[in-house]
């Protein structure tokens, strides 16, 4: 008897009632490349990666979009200084811009007050996911970034069940569980048929002001070692920087200066 695989594109389970099927862009949306941003768990700074290149996607002249996905812990809108709300009209949502003019969709944007909790059970969180891939007026965009929740439960599930992503790029931190949590990360998206892009390191390292020496705060990084036993590419090593995580808490994230970021991007783009 066929065991569920939870990829509803190869399952062989007849009249499963989980099934679900793959999301299709409205006319008001014409989206080249889809990439999730993921980490293993929360606190890796997975929001902070994803506005990041954003930005700079943005600087090189591509059209980018964000669907924050992370409904429960929405952090994109304020990273962006977005105070205006989505709107609805003929059917469609429209989303809000940053001043950069990245396109930006999150459960923020429909909320009376930002600080208001959304206490909603798995499947309604899937469901509004999937709502603002279908229902979104994206327009006309070069890439656009996921910025899933953090872990690989119920919303995630079912955003890479839904959703046609493209490639997707993992976050992590130099931590000793690293193996264990990118493990499980790459893991699910070979189940789900994702390629994954590669891994991308935060807070590897802090560069002293005075004399630029790179110190592991976290400890030695056994990133590159792990790397050729999964056989991933790693993206990029970012620095823990105080004057980057302010950009983030006041808004101005399209200001950032982080020449790895740069690199990352030279890498989605194939060069």
């Amino acid at each position: 008897m066929a065991e569920c695989t939870h990829n509803c594109d190869t399952c062989g389970v007849e009249g499963c009632g989980e099934r679900i099927t793959k999301s299709k862009q409205n006319e008001l949306s014409n989206i080249k490349r889809i990439i999730g941003v993921l980490s293993g768990k929360g606190g890796v700074g997975k929001s902070f990666v994803t506005s990041s290149i954003a930005a700079y996607l943005n600087r090189n002249g591509l059209k980018v979009g964000i669907l924050d996905a992370d409904i429960t812990g929405p952090s994109i809108p304020k990273a962006f200084g977005i105070k205006e709300k989505a709107y609805g009209e003929n059917n469609f949502i429209y989303p809000a811009k940053s001043k950069g003019g990245i396109e930006i969709m999150s459960a923020n944007l429909l909320l009376d007050n930002e600080t208001d909790p959304i206490i909603w059970r798995g499947p309604l969180l899937g469901n509004l996911v999937k709502q603002f891939f279908e229902d979104v007026a994206w327009g006309e965009l070069d890439v656009l970034l996921i910025d899933m929740p953090p872990g690989t439960g119920d919303v995630a599930l079912t955003t890479f069940q839904s959703l046609p992503i493209d490639d997707l790029i993992i976050v992590t931190s130099p931590q000793d569980l690293v193996s264990l949590i990118v493990s499980k990360a790459i893991k699910m998206a070979e189940m789900m048929n994702i390629h994954v892009l590669g891994v991308v390191e935060n807070m590897s390292y802090l560069v002293c002001p005075k004399c630029e020496e790179k110190i592991p705060l976290f400890g030695e990084s056994h990133l590159d070692e792990f790397a050729k036993q999964m056989k991933f590419d790693i993206l990029g090593k970012l620095p823990l920087n105080s004057d980057n995580t302010k950009l983030m808490d006041t808004g101005e994230i399209e200001k950032i200066s982080l020449p790895e970021i740069q690199s990352i991007i030279n890498k989605i783009k194939g060069e």
